[in-house]
This record gives C-alpha cells, sequence and structure tokens, in this order.
C-alpha cells in the first residue's frame, strides 16, 4: 500500500475544538501566572511585545476572554460527542496494561498490540487532562461569581476554589507537557499530522490502528 495514500482520521469540527481549547488554554495557563504577579520578577515584560504582561487588569481580562472560549469549548466537545455517543475515547478494562505493552515495544522493537482508532494510552490521557480541566472550570466559575457578584462570599468555600483551581492549574500544566511530550516520540509523530491535517497516512493506519482500518473498509464495503 502506498504510503501517499491518506486515511480521515479527524473530522474539520474535531480539529478545531481540539486546536481551540489548546490555544485558549495556553492564554489562561500564561495569563494566570502573569497575575501572580511574576512577569515583572523575572523581567518578561521586557522581552519585545510582552509588555502586556505586567499589566494585572489587562491579563485579568485576558484570562476572562480565554476562560469564555476554554469552558464554551469544553461544553461544546461533551455535548457534540455525547449527541453522536462516540465512546471512543473513554478509557476501557485493560488500557494501563496494554499502555505498558505498547511502551516496552518502543524499547524492546517488537510489534505492537493491534489498536482501534484510538491507542490506550491515548484514552488515559484523555482523563489525565479532563480531571484538571473540570477541577479548572468548576473553581474558576466559584472565583468569577465571586469577583463579579459576591463579593462577601464565604471565605471557606473561596478558599477551597482557590487551591482547587491552584492545584487544577499544576495538573493541567503537567498534562499539556505530556502530551507535547509524547509526540516526540517517533511512532507518535504521525498523530501530529492527523489533528492538523485531519488525515494520516494509510500505511500508519494499518501499522498501529489495524482494527479502525478493518472498521473503515466494513463501512465502506
Amino acid at each position: 500500500m502506498s504510503a501517499t495514500k491518506l486515511v480521515k482520521r479527524h473530522e474539520l469540527i474535531v480539529m478545531l475544538e481540539h486546536w481551540g481549547i489548546a490555544i485558549s488554554g495556553i492564554v489562561l495557563l500564561m495569563s494566570g501566572i502573569f497575575q501572580l504577579p511574576s512577569a515583572a520578577r523575572y523581567k518578561i515584560t521586557a522581552i519585545p511585545g510582552f509588555w502586556w504582561s505586567g499589566e494585572f487588569f489587562f491579563t485579568l481580562k485576558l484570562h476572562y476572554i480565554a476562560s469564555v472560549v476554554f469552558v464554551g469549548l469544553v461544553l461544546f466537545h461533551l455535548v457534540y460527542h455525547l449527541l453522536l455517543q462516540e465512546r471512543a475515547m473513554i478509557p476501557q478494562s485493560g488500557d494501563v496494561s496494554e499502555s505498558v505493552k505498547v511502551l516496552k515495544t518502543f524499547i524492546t522493537n517488537q510489534p505492537e498490540p493491534p489498536f482501534g482508532k484510538y491507542l490506550p494510552e491515548q484514552r488515559l490521557a484523555y482523563v489525565a487532562i479532563a480531571i484538571p480541566v473540570l477541577m479548572l472550570v468548576i473553581s474558576g466559575l466559584i472565583k468569577t461569581w465571586k469577583n463579579i457578584y459576591t463579593p462577601d462570599m464565604d471565605r471557606t468555600l473561596l478558599l477551597w476554589a482557590t487551591w482547587v483551581h491552584n492545584v487544577g492549574f499544576i495538573l493541567f500544566f503537567m498534562a499539556f507537557l505530556g502530551h507535547v511530550a509524547a509526540l516526540l516520540i517517533k511512532p507518535n509523530r504521525p498523530m501530529l499530522r492527523g489533528m492538523l491535517t485531519g488525515k494520516v497516512t494509510r500505511e500508519y493506519a494499518e501499522h498501529r490502528h489495524p482494527l479502525w482500518v478493518n472498521e473503515i473498509e466494513k463501512k465502506e464495503a
């Protein structure tokens, strides 16, 4: 089979929601860090084009704008895929042990077990990102409600929301780094093309996702 033959992996709407969540998430991370404040302390404001990083009210507004996009896309993601009854990314029994097998193949060069559209570690990574996102959204809404509508909010609730938001930030940042680092592993690199163009080579699909290719061929038959 020619390596130049492509297989459609993602719809345009999936790519848009993925990159929308990713970009707005990065903006949230940056604007959140700059509110500590840390930009002036670490001379980030001296970097050309980053004068705004030391402006608290500017970064706060940026944080709010990015949060609207982020939360909106997260809700869209949940509703859209629930309506379509797409459950391919939901973790399955045995995903942990299967992920260990995949990691071993990177070292031993042994062939991987046959997989469907998503690898077991992708499903686990989905949960690893979903948990901190849920923490950030809920705690962020509480903190925003306090800032806009209830300045005298119960201090205990606000303290818990702040701690959950901070821990969620750390977990999200770690999950984001892990997500990017996974693409540096050679067998995973073709996945980036899939998320950028929506397509992967037939050769890659048959090599790592033969069960998914079988499903495509059955639908085409």
